[in-house]
């Protein structure tokens, strides 16, 4: 078998039965795993499924946990395409840290002694008196560091354009009343224009009559 012609996945319900057998094998306790099955990525040789491993996620940590194979002597071939899968799954879910309590040398190597300061980070949903490794993925300090940044500088961006608003806004204002002065003294100066009009006519009006009767009395 080679690795290239595996195909790694999540499992699924039609796996069920295949991983018990291998559960069984490998003295893990089926009854419990069996209700987290779907946290088992799986390998399979298009034939049948040859090996697994379960990735659990809590929060921003991962665990990874009861490995099984059908061939031991493909196991570290098979532990390489899982562990691809798993930092994959790890990588989409933005996890911190993956923990794990395997003895496989190939384990052993991938993760490293939990130093002091970490150990306080273990989620109390994976927590036993059984040695722990982990690996770090992520430095949460700097990401809260970088986040605390960035929503800094949207919090600067946001007062920016609330007084881009404000200042628009008081423009639009001065606008809006020199327009309304301007309305205001168009409609005086049309008024007068109006008034001054119609005194002119009124005033011609009435020397029209009296140049007639002049005119008659002649």
């Amino acid at each position: 078998m080679t690795t290239q012609a595996l195909q790694v996945r999540r499992a699924t319900i039609e796996d069920l039965p295949r991983l018990i057998e291998l559960w069984k094998v490998e003295k893990l306790p089926v009854q419990e795993l069996e209700k987290h099955f779907k946290e088992f990525q799986v390998a399979d040789d298009g034939e049948k499924l040859v090996g697994a491993v379960a990735m659990r996620v809590e929060g921003k940590d991962g665990l990874l946990h009861s490995e099984v194979f059908a061939h031991a002597e493909q196991a570290d071939s098979l532990r390489e395409k899982l562990w691809e899968r798993a930092r994959m799954i790890a990588g989409n879910h933005g996890l911190y840290r993956i923990w794990s309590q395997m003895e496989a040398p190939y384990w052993k190597s991938a993760f490293q002694e939990v130093p002091a300061e970490a150990a306080s980070r273990l989620p109390a949903a994976f927590a036993n008196d059984r040695p722990w490794r982990f690996l770090q993925l992520k430095d949460e300090a700097a990401l809260n560091v970088s986040l605390d940044k960035e929503f800094a500088l949207f919090r600067e961006a946001e007062r920016e354009e609330v007084a881009k608003l404000f200042r628009q806004a008081r423009v639009f204002k001065v606008a809006a009343v020199v327009l309304g002065v301007g309305v205001f003294l168009l409609v005086i100066i049309w008024a007068v224009m109006f008034l001054k009009a119609r005194a002119q006519m009124k005033s011609s009006g009435s020397i029209a009559p009296q140049i007639q009767v002049v005119e008659a009395a002649r």
